[in-house]
């Protein structure tokens, strides 16, 4: 078996973390009946819209078959309404979703924000926004190699 590189376990660690601030997050929403992803999508949609589907489907990270049924869901749920206007269909929240997601933000952002504040410096938090936000930037641009 290959060693792995100081890369392969940083990103390890951080898939780590990613996948237990999730789990956590998801328990932590479940007193408003939410999940991670579909708090996710509540806030990109308070951010902006109007919006299609696939516009939305690229600001998160669900796939169009996981995000068709979330979207069922929660307009089922009375959280969004979709509307056709000719050939667009928009989605935005309803006055319930809104309320919903005004009161789980600042509980869910102070729980996530809690991840670094407990355990690192304001320099530590600093750094590593600013080495994540590089790395983020770099993803964005980064080609498949070549086969």
């Amino acid at each position: 078996m290959r060693k792995h590189t100081l890369g392969s376990l940083t990103w390890i660690r951080m898939m780590r973390f990613t996948n237990q601030s999730n789990q956590l997050s998801n328990d932590f929403l479940k007193h408003f009946d939410l999940t991670t992803a579909q708090f996710d999508v509540l806030i990109q949609i308070k951010t902006f819209a109007p919006l299609t589907q696939s516009q939305l489907a690229e600001k998160v990270t669900v796939t169009q078959g996981g995000m068709s049924r979330m979207l069922a869901r929660l307009e089922k749920d009375g959280l969004i309404e979709r509307k056709q206007n000719w050939k667009t269909k928009t989605i935005s929240l309803t006055a319930k979703g809104e309320q919903m997601i005004d009161e789980a933000t600042p509980s869910q952002l102070q729980f996530q924000s809690s991840f670094f504040e407990e355990v690192l410096t304001e320099e530590e938090m600093i750094t590593l926004n600013r080495l994540m936000a590089k790395l983020e930037k770099h993803s964005r641009e980064k080609k498949l190699p070549q086969a």
